[in-house]
């Protein structure tokens, strides 16, 4: 029985000059994710284990940055397309099935065209099953030539075309399905005479052609997904229609997202249902916001997750968790692994750095902890800060349930305040506060009646 598992190809090995980059082309971001990794995902939503990513310049930090997921095998020289498709055969040329091919700077292509296309090859039993499209101005492209009974013969690209060939408006957009055995075969047999010097994956129509195999033609319908990433202004049209597609597929999924044009949502991000987006919204990296949530307006989060029924308002969560039920904000910042607890208030400019904050506990305005543990109904006052750091070594603070830290406090870790303790307000706290104690560390207040009018007399009349 034939081998039918579908394998999938990226091309990935140029330098990408007109992006004006150290960066290797395709680890160019599309809402937060490499070009390239976008291409091997649609592969693997249309039925590939692990595509092949071929790699050529900046390919050490290629495969450093998108791991052990794919299978790489290295173009050494960029001598084009075809040369790169060749690469493959280290990796797949044991392969006796299909191969999708696809290139690594085109984002949007659907994972559902290349099941169609894939299917084609198989159900035709045809040597390549190739993307076509009719346009209108087909400049740039390899138009398709086609024999007497409408058999694809060959494709000639647009800098080696005659102005004869120039008028043909059916092209090929670079996306193939190819009989493996096939396809390796005969890559073997491209040459290089075109104006180029290069090998062009697209002398495989030809190839098949001469060799009596046959080529079908699938027409694309939706023209949009065809686009291709040479620079930067081309990746940011990119990730405007890939942002458009994933707004609407969670405002469907039950999301109300109030102003699409100012929210910024990448391609990881998971929201329930009844969530709203206020506007001028960043929702980034591996993100979770669970369902009834309230997120923005003027918000960033950053690989955050926020449980049901939470709010976050004009602030910034990084790396953290917002409880069930919890507010944050306006202008508040937690980082650094913070944890927030259910139904938890942090409010007007609070800072969290590394805190596990208890449920129903309150840190209201004003405040900096850092490297502490708070355990559940603890209020915070205004004003209070934790010195957590003394320049050589960071300390930690824990505050027991049900404690109460008076405003304008400062807790010098390494320190303790137990269950149920009051910290007066003002105090500076240097030593553990056993549970259920006052800790109270201020200068005592005098009072010096007429002072302040025999100083004003001193100095001649009233204070200015």
């Amino acid at each position: 029985m034939a081998d039918q598992r579908l394998e999938g190809i990226v091309l990935a090995a140029g330098k990408g000059t007109r992006m004006k980059s150290d960066l290797p082309k395709g680890l160019h971001r599309v809402l937060g994710v490499p070009m390239v990794e976008l291409a091997a995902r649609n592969l693997m939503a249309a039925g590939v284990e692990r595509p092949t990513i071929v790699v050529g310049h900046g390919g050490d930090l290629v495969i450093q940055t998108l791991g052990d997921r794919f299978q790489y095998a290295w173009q050494r020289e960029q001598l084009g397309t075809g040369h790169a498709a060749m690469s493959a055969e280290s990796v797949l040329g044991g392969h006796q099935g299909p191969v999708l091919v696809v290139p690594g700077d085109a984002p949007l292509i659907d994972p559902e065209f290349l099941k169609r296309l894939a299917q084609i090859q198989r159900e035709t039993g045809a040597a390549c099953a190739m993307a076509t499209c009719v346009m209108d101005d087909p400049y740039g492209y390899g138009r398709i030539l086609k024999d007497e009974a409408g058999r694809p013969m060959g494709i000639v690209e647009e800098k080696d075309a005659s102005p004869e060939q120039k008028k043909l408006k059916e092209v090929c957009v670079s996306v193939y399905c190819f009989h493996a055995p096939t396809l390796f075969r005969l890559l073997k047999t491209l040459r290089n005479d075109n104006a180029q010097g290069e090998y062009y994956l697209t002398d495989m129509v030809g190839a098949i052609y001469r060799d009596g195999g046959t080529t079908v033609c699938v027409p694309v319908d939706d023209v949009e997904m065809l686009m291709g990433v040479n620079d930067r202004w081309q990746l940011a049209q990119a990730a405007k229609v890939l942002r458009t597609r994933l707004l609407r597929r969670h405002a469907l999924a039950g999301v109300t997202i109030l102003d699409p044009d100012s929210t910024h949502i990448t391609l990881d991000v998971e929201i329930g249902a009844d969530t709203v987006i206020h506007p001028n919204s960043v929702i980034e990296g591996e993100t979770k916001i669970g369902a009834g949530c309230s997120i923005g307006p003027n918000t960033i989060l950053r690989n955050a997750l926020v449980r049901d029924r939470a709010s976050v308002l004009a602030s910034v969560v990084c790396d953290s968790e917002v409880g069930e039920g919890s507010r944050v904000g306006p202008f508040a910042h937690l980082r650094g692994g913070t944890v927030l607890g259910s139904e938890v208030r942090v409010g007007n400019y609070v800072e969290m750095k590394n805190v596990e904050f208890g449920a129903r506990s309150s840190a209201a305005h004003l405040t900096y902890l850092g490297d502490a543990t708070v355990g559940e109904r603890v209020n915070i006052g205004a004003g209070t800060i934790t010195c957590n750091y003394d320049g050589f070594a960071k300390h930690r603070t824990t505050i027991g349930e049900g404690a109460f830290v008076g405003s304008n406090s400062t807790l010098i870790a390494p320190v303790s305040i137990g269950p149920g303790a009051v910290v007066g307000a003002g105090s500076v706290i240097r030593h553990d506060v056993p549970a259920d104690a006052l800790g109270i560390a201020r200068a005592e207040q005098s009072v010096r009646e007429g002072w302040a009018a025999r100083r004003r007399a001193q100095r001649g009349g009233n204070q200015q």
